[in-house]
């Protein structure tokens, strides 16, 4: 008989051969003590709190390794097993300190929940000091042996779970202690997986501060690159696939969040590589560029899985074929409607086409991208500008989505800003972008710090510029540059000056320009209004020669005056938490909404955007697809030597190149695998249990 009933304290539970006491007991909602014990480990009966007493057996037995059998009758609170329960907690209390308040695991301890549990006397009992200073040499985990009860949950899940071995019993000076098995971490293999945070009853091994956050729930934090970035893409699951070769199902793996995975590999501002926990060891896993060596080698085959619905006979209107408008059509186009994407520019791409050069997003991969709207039945309308909402209404569209995007460059309001040689960042590389004849001086100022304004100044560069300069109100460790954007343009040869302030614009008699007046930031706040209060230097004014200045300060959007929305600071469309603006049936996304952010942030707006018209239209709202095969990570990591030590991979041509395959293969071996943590258990104690 496979299956079988047995009872707990009165309790009827089932059972199937070879599970034991506890793990019966513990799935049916009664609550047993123990504290060596975890979901995903061996039993040890080590800690002797599991303890219970068997109608017609003598003595009292180890819940974890007594199995279950038919029509036993068990009893956790009898004489016998409480008075090795109180004293086995005593015991395991003899060593630990006795202030609680203080301990970073307070109220999250399983020891401090059995003592509110069993409440045990510890007369007898004498106190030993455990003074072990705290071994800090891990920089993503602290080991403080001061709190350690020898539970012996971090060996065995380091042992036979991860197959790694990092960690050992032995004796030091006459005390049994937990040691890493080497004198150092990298002779040890620690492969900084967390697993043994992750068992940790008490604290004595737990996560450095700062390495995951905490507030977040369990599942966001414990896989930050993940929870951080905005579409959010599994980014574990398919740094996995790529580490197998399986290059297809790692591009299908971002294109179930982001459709448009393949210019993401390119421009991505990539967020998730922030909070990459490998940052602590030395720099974060270069998630972006296995992503985009990922989509260069990827097949077309996830195309056959999209979850194409049914024809609702429902018809939208999409205003702007950049990264937001492409999402939004794409996925109003899966859920079953008529799309119609309206774009002013002769191709389909918006900033990622007119504002991105051509030397870091190549337009054979936005063509390739928006060849799946065409596939999808998307009618698209190139040269046209809409300018007048009530007019596509007027033409049976049932829902309308503006994401039109930032296009329309800022001037800062200084004397000299319209003289001769003075360009807008949007119509600078508007014009790059289309080949057209753009007047460059030699000598090239670009006013600003951010990617933009990398992107003018590289792109001035290749237009035959002899010198380029960037200038920026922040401080060099502020400048809102990615830094390996920075890095690239100053690689090339541009010179960054940051914290300078501009006062006016130097004109020649000819009315040319001649230089920017700029000044020495000492320090700068805003206001209530956004607005800039900078101090300066005294005495720092001084003249940045040159004959061409490129303001990339920003951009706001362009809204026609027959669109009849409500608008809110910076010309930025006001939506409520639906993407509806204040005109029923009009919907808003991307930059147009939140102001110059990132293509992948636009592209997570959007589609939230998608479901959310779906659903205006009668459907769902559901979005899901599913483009990868299923994953089953292996827990069994085992070691990979000198995992600390592995360097990240550039690209040999900067931002512009591409991992070769041998390149992508090692930056995968540097992935920490953090998700693996949420095979692990969750710790539980007595109060979520139903009966205690």
């Amino acid at each position: 008989m496979d299956s079988f009933d047995f009872t707990v304290d009165g309790h009827s539970v089932a059972a199937r051969k070879g599970q034991t006491i506890l793990e019966t007991a513990l799935a049916a909602g009664i609550y047993i003590p123990h504290i060596c014990s975890h979901e995903n480990l061996h039993p040890a009966g080590s800690c002797r709190l599991c303890m219970v007493e068997i109608e017609g057996r003598d003595g009292v037995w180890a819940a974890c390794t007594t199995d279950a059998e038919a029509d036993m009758k068990v009893t956790i609170h009898g004489e016998k097993a409480d008075k090795v329960r109180n004293l086995s907690l005593a015991l395991l209390f003899s060593t630990h300190p006795e202030e609680c308040v203080g301990c970073p695991k307070y109220l999250k301890c399983q020891l401090q929940a059995l003592s509110q549990y069993i409440n045990p006397s510890n007369a007898g009992i004498r106190r030993r000091n455990n003074m072990v200073a705290a071994d800090t040499r891990n920089p993503l985990m602290l080991h403080e042996m001061v709190r350690c009860i020898l539970c012996g949950r971090c060996v065995r899940v380091c042992e036979d779970v991860r197959d790694v071995g990092a960690l050992k019993f032995e004796k030091v000076d006459g005390n049994l202690r937990v040691v890493l098995d080497g004198k150092t971490m990298e002779e040890a293999g620690c492969q900084f997986c967390g697993a043994c945070v992750e068992v940790c009853p008490t604290g004595s091994i737990r996560d450095q501060v700062n390495i995951f956050n905490f507030e977040k729930p369990r599942n966001e934090a414990l896989v930050p690159c993940r929870s951080r970035c905005p579409a959010g893409v599994d980014i574990p699951r398919y740094i996995r696939f790529a580490k197998q070769g399986n290059f297809s199902a790692a591009a299908a793996v971002v294109r179930e969040k982001a459709i448009f995975a393949d210019m993401l590999g390119y421009i991505c501002s990539h967020p998730c590589e922030l909070d990459c926990k490998r940052r602590f060891l030395n720099e974060a896993v270069s998630i972006r560029n296995i992503k985009k060596y990922a989509c260069s080698q990827a097949d077309d085959s996830w195309k056959q899985r999209i979850n194409r619905k049914k024809e609702t006979g429902k018809k939208a209107a999409v205003i702007g074929a950049g990264p937001a408008g492409m999402t939004a059509a794409y996925y109003l186009r899966k859920s079953g409607h008529g799309v119609t994407v309206f774009e002013e520019q002769e191709n389909l791409g918006g900033t990622v086409r007119y504002g991105i050069p051509e030397y870091r997003l190549p337009h054979e991969v936005i063509k390739k991208e928006a060849s799946i709207l065409h596939e999808m039945g998307v009618i698209i309308k190139t040269n046209v500008k809409v300018t007048s909402i009530d007019e596509l209404l007027q033409q049976g569209f049932d829902a309308v989505c503006i994401a039109l995007g930032t296009g329309q460059g800022v001037k800062l309001p200084i004397a000299g800003n319209d003289a001769r040689g003075v360009l807008l960042n949007t119509e600078f590389l508007r014009k790059a972008a289309k080949h057209e004849k753009i007047t460059l001086g030699k000598k090239v100022i670009v006013l600003g710090g951010g990617n933009v304004a990398c992107d003018c100044a590289g792109m001035a560069l290749r237009l035959g510029a002899a010198e380029v300069h960037m200038a920026c109100l922040e401080s060099r460790e502020a400048i809102p540059a990615s830094p390996e954007e920075l890095e690239a343009v100053e690689s090339e040869g541009v010179t960054v000056h940051p914290a300078l302030t501009f006062d006016r614009i130097e004109i020649n008699a000819d009315g040319t320009v001649k230089g920017v007046i700029a000044a020495r930031v000492k320090s700068f706040t805003f206001d209530e209004n956004r607005r800039a209060i900078i101090e300066k230097e005294a005495g720092s004014e001084t003249l940045l020669e040159g004959d061409t200045v490129i303001f990339a300060v920003g951009q706001r959007p362009d809204i026609p005056i027959g669109f009849p929305v409500e608008l809110k600071r910076g010309n930025l469309i006001a939506v409520n938490d639906q993407y509806l603006t204040s005109r029923k049936g009009v919907f808003a996304a991307g930059d147009v909404v939140s102001g110059t952010a990132s293509v992948v942030q636009a592209i997570a707006e959007a589609r939230k955007a998608a479901a959310c018209i779906d659903v205006y239209l009668g459907g769902d709202g559901v979005m899901d697809d599913d483009f990868a095969p299923i994953q089953e990570p292996d827990g069994v990591i085992g070691k990979t030597d000198g995992i600390a030590g592995l360097i990240r991979q550039k690209p040999r041509n900067g931002l512009a190149g591409i991992y070769s395959e041998t390149e992508t293969q090692c930056e995968t071996r540097r992935c920490l695998q953090c998700d693996l943590r949420l095979q692990l258990a969750p710790q539980k104690f007595w109060s979520d249990y139903a009966i205690t």
